[in-house]
C-alpha cells in the first residue's frame, strides 16, 4: 500500500535491489521499532489518501459543475449583445423562455463512453419526446480511487412539462446510469453568479492539493532516501521491506519446529557440509554470553521419506541444470545429466546453426551480456540467467562455422586447397592422397573451401552432415545407456543391470553401432566398389546376401550382429517379469514365517522395481508387470530406430541454416554488386540494411530459437529418455539471501 502511494508522488523513487548493502548493516534494525513506525505511517498514508480522494471528488465536482454553468451561460444567451428585440442576436431560448416553465431540463455530467448509450435510452424511455444536447469537458477529470482520467461531457436534456411523468422517467435513466446531476440556472445572471462563484472555488480547490502534493512529497522524501544506518543501501521504505521479509522467514520457520525442554526441528543438509555446521553452531554457542545455542545432531537411521536433490552449480552451470530440471528434477543420487549437457547441448546446437558470421554475431551478443550482467541481474533477470547460455552457444556455433568452412554462405580461404583446376574449364583434381596410402593429406581443418559454389556442392555436404548427426545421435544415446548402467549399480539393482541395461545396449551396439562403422570405415579406407550403408542395412536385417562388402568377412560379422541383435529383444522381455514374481513370493513367505505383513517404502519396494518406477504401493499384479515390460520393450526397440532418424534434424537445419543465408546474400548484396557503375556503389548502402535486417530478424531471431528448441527435444526425448526418470524433489535450504534477492515484487 505505502510503495503504491509513494509511487504517485512525482520525483519520489525507491532505490531497490541493493541486497549486498542491506545484509550488512541489516543487524542494526529492531523489530519493534520498524513494527511501531510502520503503524505510524501506514495511518498517515491512509489518512492522506482519504483526504485526497475527498479534496479531488470537491475538485472534480467543481470542475464539473462549472462546465454544467458555462454551457448554461452559452444557451441563455450569455455575452449577447442584443441592440433590437427583433434581431438576429437575440437568443432562440431566452431567460424567459426557460424562466417561464414551459420546458423541463435536467443536466449533469456523463462519461464520454456513454453518450450514445445514454441518449438511446433517453430516448426509447420518453418515446422520443427528449432532446439530448452534449458538449465536452476539456479539462481533465481524474478519478480520486483509481488516478485514471476520465473524458467526461455536459449533457443538458430538454422536454416537455417541467414536472409530470415525464420528468421521472428522465430521472430514472439519469440513476440508472450513475451520472452527476446540477441545478439548471433559471437566468443568465444566476448563471454567471454561480460561475465565479465556482471559478474561485475551484481555484481554492487547487491550492489545497498542490499544498497536499507538496506535504506528501516531503513525508515520502525520508523514506525514499537512504536509511542512516545503511547510507549507501536501499530506500529506508525498501530496507524495512526486506527487514520484514526476513522476519516473516524466521518466524515461519520457528513455527514448524516442535516445543519441548528445547524446539527441535528436522531437517536435510549436505552431507559435505556438516563439519562446516558444526563448527558455525559451535562459534554462535561460544560466542553467546550465557553459553545457549544450536546443535545439530545427525541421524544416521533409516528415512523417513526420500532426501531431496541437492546439486551443486556455479553461474556457468546452473542455466544448464535449469535445462534438465525443466524435464525434471533427478531423483535422489540419480545419474545428472546437466554435466553432460554443458558440452553436447551448445555442440549439438553449433552443427545446427554452424556459420562463423552469424556465430560471432551471437558470440558477440553472449560477451555483452556476461559484461553487463549486474545491470541485467534484476531488470532483465531471463537473460542475466541465460548469459553463459547465449555465450557458449555462439562459441560453439562459430567452432561449427569454421568445420563446414561457412561465414555468411561464403567459403573462407583459410589454407591452400586440396583441390585444382588443371585445364581451367572447372573440373577440379585433388592433389591429396586420394587413396591413403601415405601421400599428402586432405585440407587441414574442416571443409575445403573449394566446395563452396561447386555444383555438387549440396550433394556432398549434405552426406557429411547427415552422416555427421547420425554419428553423434548414436553416441550420445550410447552414453544415456551407460548413465542407466550407473543408475542401476548404485541401486544394486541386478534384475535391471543383466536383463535390461545388457540387452539395450547389445541391440544399440550391434545394429546402430555397426552402422556408425560403417561410415566411419566408408571415409578412412577407399573402396572401389563402395557399398550402399543403407542397402547393406537392410541386407543385414531381412537376411539377404551383400554383394557388396566393407572388407573380406564383414557380411559374416554383419549376420552375427543381426542375430546378437535379434536375441537381445526376448532377453529384455521375458526374464524380469518371472524374477520380480519370484522375488515377491519369497517375500510372502518370509512374511508369513515372522507373522506379520512386511512393509517396504516406495523407495525400496519390489512393487516400484517392477513398475520402472511407476509403482505407488499397489499390490503386486503380475499380469501388470508382464504387459508393462512388453510395452517398455516394444517403446525401447522402435524408439531407437526412430530417435536415431530424429537425429537427423541437426543436418536437415544446417541445410536449411545454409541455404536461407545464401538465398539472403545473393538476393541483396550480390545483386548491389553486380551493378554497373556508379549504382552499385549507392544500392550497396540500401542492399546492405536490408541484408543485415533479414539476418537479425530471420538468421539471428527465429532461427536461433528454431536450432535452440530442437537441441531441447534431442536431449529431452533422445537421449534423456534412455536412463532418466527425474520425479524428485529440489533441495531448497532456508537462505536470506534468496527471499531478498527474489521479492522484487
Amino acid at each position: 500500500f505505502m510503495f503504491e502511494e509513494i509511487g504517485k508522488i512525482e520525483g519520489c523513487e525507491i532505490t531497490k535491489n541493493k541486497v549486498n548493502e542491506f545484509l550488512e548493516a541489516e543487524g542494526t534494525v529492531k523489530l519493534d521499532d520498524v513494527e511501531s513506525e510502520l503503524q505510524r505511517l501506514y495511518q498517515t498514508f491512509l489518512k492522506a489518501k482519504e483526504n485526497n480522494e475527498k479534496l479531488m471528488d470537491e475538485k472534480n465536482q467543481a470542475v464539473e459543475e462549472l462546465e454544467v454553468f458555462a454551457a448554461a451561460m452559452k444557451i441563455l444567451g450569455e455575452g449577447s449583445k442584443v441592440e433590437t428585440s427583433e434581431g438576429l442576436g437575440q437568443p432562440i431560448l431566452d431567460d424567459d423562455a426557460l424562466g417561464g416553465r414551459r420546458l423541463g431540463y435536467v443536466a449533469g455530467v456523463v462519461p464520454r463512453i456513454d453518450e450514445m448509450r445514454f441518449s438511446r435510452a433517453l430516448w426509447r424511455a420518453s418515446r422520443g419526446n427528449t432532446f439530448t444536447q452534449f458538449s465536452t469537458i476539456k479539462e481533465k477529470v481524474v478519478d480520486p480511487k483509481t488516478g485514471q482520467v476520465l473524458e467526461k461531457s455536459v449533457f443538458v436534456i430538454y422536454f416537455q412539462g417541467a414536472v409530470g411523468s415525464m420528468k421521472d422517467k428522465v430521472l430514472k435513466v439519469c440513476t440508472a446510469f450513475g451520472v452527476n446531476l446540477y441545478a439548471w440556472p433559471s437566468s443568465s445572471e444566476q448563471a454567471r453568479a454561480r460561475d465565479s462563484f465556482l471559478k474561485k472555488q475551484l481555484e481554492e480547490k487547487n491550492r489545497a492539493l498542490e499544498a497536499f502534493q507538496r506535504h506528501m512529497a516531503t513525508e515520502a522524501a525520508e523514506l525514499v532516501a537512504p536509511a542512516p544506518w545503511n547510507s549507501k543501501g536501499n530506500s529506508k521504505i525498501e530496507d524495512w521491506r526486506l527487514f520484514c521479509i526476513k522476519e516473516k522467514s524466521i518466524y515461519t520457520i520457528l513455527n514448524q519446529c516442535e516445543e519441548g525442554m528445547a524446539l527441535r526441528v528436522n531437517v536435510w543438509y549436505p552431507a559435505s557440509d556438516e563439519a562446516k555446521i558444526q563448527g558455525l553452531l559451535k562459534a554462535e554457542r561460544e560466542a553467546s554470553p550465557d553459553g545457549q545455542g544450536a546443535f545439530l545432531n545427525p541421524d544416521r537411521g533409516a528415512w523417513k521419506s526420500t532426501p531431496p536433490t541437492y546439486i551443486r552449480t556455479n553461474e556457468y552451470t546452473e542455466v544448464f541444470q535449469e535445462v534438465v530440471n525443466t524435464y525434471g528434477i533427478p531423483r535422489y543420487q540419480e545419474a545428472n545429466p546437466a554435466l553432460l549437457t554443458v558440452v553436447t547441448f551448445p555442440f549439438i546446437f553449433g552443427m545446427m546453426y554452424g556459420d562463423v558470421g552469424h556465430g560471432s554475431l551471437l558470440l558477440m551478443a553472449g560477451v555483452w551480456l556476461v559484461q553487463n550482467a549486474e545491470s541485467l541481474r534484476f531488470s532483465q533477470p531471463v537473460l542475466f540467467s541465460a548469459r553463459y547460455l547465449v555465450l557458449s552457444l555462439g562459441i560453439f556455433a562459430t567452432f561449427a562455422g569454421f568445420m563446414y568452412n561457412d561465414f555468411f554462405s561464403i567459403g573462407l580461404q583459410l589454407f591452400p586447397s586440396g583441390f585444382v583446376d588443371k585445364e581451367g574449364n572447372g573440373q577440379f583434381t585433388p592433389t591429396y592422397d586420394v587413396t591413403n596410402s601415405g601421400g599428402p593429406g586432405p585440407y587441414p581443418f574442416g571443409l575445403d573451401w573449394a566446395w563452396v559454389g561447386a555444383s555438387n556442392e549440396l550433394l556432398y555436404v549434405n552426406s557429411l552432415k547427415m552422416k555427421l548427426s547420425v554419428l553423434f545421435g548414436v553416441a550420445q544415446m550410447i552414453v544415456g545407456l551407460l548413465l542407466r548402467w550407473s543408475n542401476a549399480l548404485y541401486e544394486k539393482n541386478m534384475t535391471d543391470f543383466i536383463f535390461e541395461c545388457i540387452p539395450m545396449m547389445i541391440f544399440m551396439l550391434c545394429f546402430f553401432g555397426w552402422m556408425d562403422v560403417m561410415i566411419l570405415y566408408k571415409w578412412t579406407h577407399p573402396i572401389d566398389n563402395a557399398p550402399n550403408i543403407i542397402n547393406s542395412l537392410i541386407c543385414m536385417a531381412m537376411g539377404q546376401q551383400d554383394n557388396n562388402p566393407l572388407w573380406d568377412g564383414s557380411v559374416e560379422l554383419a549376420q552375427t550382429l543381426m542375430k546378437f541383435t535379434v536375441l537381445s529383444v526376448p532377453i529384455m522381455l521375458l526374464p524380469k517379469p518371472f524374477i520380480l514374481l519370484f522375488q515377491h513370493k519369497a517375500e510372502q513367505k518370509k512374511s508369513k514365517g515372522e507373522g506379520h505383513q512386511l512393509l517396504r517404502d516406495e523407495e525400496e519396494g519390489v512393487v516400484e522395481s517392477a513398475h520402472g518406477g511407476h509403482g505407488h504401493g499397489e499390490e503386486f499384479e503380475f499380469g501388470e508387470i508382464f504387459i508393462h515390460q512388453i510395452i517398455e520393450t516394444i517403446e525401447y526397440v522402435l524408439g531407437t530406430v526412430s530417435h536415431t532418424a530424429s537425429y537427423l534434424r541437426i543436418w536437415a537445419l544446417s541445410l536449411a541454416h545454409q541455404q536461407l543465408s545464401l538465398v539472403f546474400f545473393q538476393k541483396t548484396l550480390t545483386m548491389g554488386l553486380e551493378m554497373s557503375f556508379p549504382a552499385n556503389g549507392i544500392m550497396l548502402y540500401f542492399m546492405f540494411a536490408a541484408w543485415f535486417g533479414i539476418t537479425l530478424g530471420v538468421l539471428l531471431g527465429m532461427d536461433v530459437l528454431e536450432c535452440f528448441l530442437h537441441t531441447l527435444r534431442l536431449h529431452w526425448v533422445e537421449f534423456q529418455s534412455k536412463f532418466y526418470r527425474g520425479g524428485g524433489e529440489k533441495f531448497a535450504p532456508y537462505n536470506i539471501r534468496s527471499l531478498v534477492d527474489g521479492s522484487s515484487e
